[in-house]
């Protein structure tokens, strides 16, 4: 997948991954991939500053957490996370409706 065809949906793929559960990094970086069949296949270098804006906006909460006898941060939803995802959600169906109307090759 061209990383120009994510451009404004990262917020929303991290967000969505999040949805009702407690991640760290690495777990949400696997989580897209298995999520995506392995389309996204997101470095930490992306993925890592993104989940810093989102919890300095306010969307995600962190925490340090023992994973496996390891110290690691872990990331979960906040109440306006789940709303900014709603939101996202929302936008995205309008967005495929209207673009999928104009590539999906009906004449009118």
């Amino acid at each position: 997948m061209k990383a120009d065809s994510l451009r404004g949906h990262l917020d929303a793929l991290l967000l969505a991954v999040l949805d009702g559960r407690k991640l760290h990094g690495y777990a949400i970086i696997e989580a897209l991939q298995l999520r995506s069949d392995g389309a996204l296949d997101l470095p930490t270098g992306t993925v890592y500053p993104a989940l810093r804006r989102l919890e300095r906006a306010g969307f995600l909460a962190s925490e340090w957490d023992v994973v496996s006898g390891r110290k690691r941060r872990t990331y979960k939803l906040t109440r306006s996370g789940q709303k900014a995802l709603a939101a996202e959600r929302a936008e995205w169906r309008e967005f495929t409706t209207v673009i999928g109307g104009v590539l999906g090759g009906s004449t009118a």
